[in-house]
């Protein structure tokens, strides 16, 4: 009989990965095993125990019940789009156009497909969200990375971002609060990328989904969009993280800049959201409720992952062969290896042989000849005790043989 041949997929798949979800693979493979699993590994705070503040369900339900579920305007519907522009402008940024997505992944993946051709480059942060490497793999963009300096916070090493830029660069992306080592941008590294920016004709595209995760009372969040208003800035946005509402997949994009030069840009971003009709249309009424309103919900709950953090950092920098920047933003660490085995086999290990699910730092990217981890601190102290306790003894074990 004939053997029939295969289905080839497209060539825009081959380089596309999501280490953050790839090594759950290594999570079930452990579970089958009968290991007990403590996932310290994906960034949901729903699987940790939290939920969305009840006024932000009532209003999705009310809008379920006044029959919003039909098709809404493809960029969103006005009460989103008006809560979002007020929103943007306490944080300083002076909308041209707002944009509303399924999950600010989608508004990311829009501002940039709609601004950069295959062959052209932007320049990302190494290490950076994966999200991110998956969008340029998928639509052909060549990938630049700019280094985030770990002996210095996790700032941007600035000196080297301008020799990564040429005549088919098209934008920097700036993670900030950053996914996955925790840091918060400085105003000077922000002013100094601007500069950048404003020099080469570059778009910014800001990415801000954990501005409301500040865990340190002296730092401050600062919207880079805030800073120049002659310079084409993107600033994503969305219910995920602040409102712990991942499921909800809603999300923004926010355009700010000079408006003379932004309409074709604007117009191409609006095609893409007219090609897939609209976000989820009830769900879009969550928007006014959580921006109108104080997010009180948060700020409570701010003071118990600080001491989380503590538990969590503190814990690492007590175990030989390990060392870890203090994240001041967001919920997650990237601690550093400093062991000769690779981060992905410690990573495949630990999961298998003590159960505890953390996310490889290549999966990110790295400095070459560095080693790290994510993990998040989102789990109650007991939680996290057990497993700094199961990460000591797998070190102590590899690092004897």
């Amino acid at each position: 009989m004939e053997e029939i041949p295969k289905i080839k997929p497209a060539f825009r798949t081959n380089h596309v990965e999501y280490a953050i979800r790839d090594i759950v693979e290594a999570s079930k493979e452990a579970k089958r095993a009968g290991k007990e699993l403590i996932y310290l590994n994906i960034g949901d705070p729903v699987q940790y125990g939290f939920s969305p503040p009840e006024n932000i369900l009532k209003a999705v339900c009310d809008a379920l019940f006044k029959n919003y579920n039909s098709y809404s305007d493809s960029v969103g519907i006005p009460e989103a789009v008006e809560a979002i522009r007020n929103y943007a402008l306490r944080k300083g940024i002076k909308p041209v156009d707002i944009y509303v997505t399924q999950g600010a992944s989608e508004a990311i993946e829009f501002a940039i497909s709609a601004l950069v051709n295959p062959g052209e480059n932007i320049l990302l942060p190494c290490p950076c969200y994966p999200l991110y490497q998956a969008i340029v793999a998928k639509f052909e963009i060549r990938p630049r990375y700019y280094h985030l300096d770990e002996e210095n916070g996790w700032e941007p090493e600035l000196d080297n971002i301008e020799k990564l830029i040429d005549k088919n660069t098209k934008a920097i992306i700036v993670i900030n609060p950053n996914n996955p080592t925790g840091a918060i941008y400085s105003r000077e590294t922000l002013q100094r990328i601007v500069d950048l920016a404003r020099k080469y004709r570059l778009v910014i595209f800001s990415d801000e989904i954990y501005d409301q995760f500040i865990l340190e009372d002296n730092i401050e969040h600062i919207s880079i969009a805030s800073l120049a208003e002659d310079v084409p800035v993107v600033t994503f946005n969305g219910l995920s993280k602040n409102y712990f509402a991942p499921g909800f997949r809603i999300g923004w994009g926010i355009i700010s800049g000079p408006e003379e030069i932004l309409g074709d840009y604007i117009e191409a971003i609006h095609k893409l959201a007219r090609a897939r009709l609209c976000a989820p249309h009830p769900l879009q009424f969550a928007i006014p409720e959580a921006l109108n309103n104080e997010n009180g919900h948060l700020k409570k709950i701010l003071s118990v992952l600080k001491h989380r953090r503590d538990i969590l950092v503190n814990g690492l920098n007590q175990i030989e062969h390990i060392t870890c920047v203090k994240p001041v933003g967001a919920f997650y660490a990237f601690p550093r290896l400093h062991l000769e085995i690779s981060d992905l086999e410690f990573t495949k290990r630990l999961i298998l042989e003590e159960g505890v699910v953390v996310v490889h730092g290549s999966g990110f990217g790295q400095k070459p000849g560095t080693r790290h981890f994510r993990i998040v601190f989102l789990p109650e102290e007991e939680k996290l005790y057990t497993a700094l306790e199961k990460i000591e003894r797998f070190i102590k074990k590899i690092s004897s043989v």
